[in-house]
């Protein structure tokens, strides 16, 4: 799921810099969870696709890229979206 998360974000976005972490053990006997992980993302990314907008607009960039995924086996997604300039990740 992981690299899946990660080649759909490459396509969409091109970014500079992209990092999507499984925090799925992080989250044992919370809602969500399931045997196996692969259930709770953190995304870091830096694209120019998100220059000028605001952080829900990117946050639905996103969402939107990875609809198929949130709408299956990925519970969470935490997301740290910026362009260029903006600071690291």
């Amino acid at each position: 799921m992981r690299d899946t998360i990660s080649n759909k974000l490459q396509e969409a976005f091109t970014p500079e810099s992209l990092q999507v972490v499984d925090e799925s053990h992080l989250h044992e006997g919370h809602a969500g969870h399931r045997p196996g992980g692969e259930t709770h993302f953190r995304v870091y990314i830096v694209s120019a696709a998100f220059k000028g907008k605001s952080r829900v607009e990117r946050h639905r960039m996103i969402n939107s890229a990875l609809a198929a995924e949130l709408s299956g086996r990925v519970h969470a997604l935490a997301i740290q979206a910026k362009a260029p300039g903006e600071g690291g990740t």
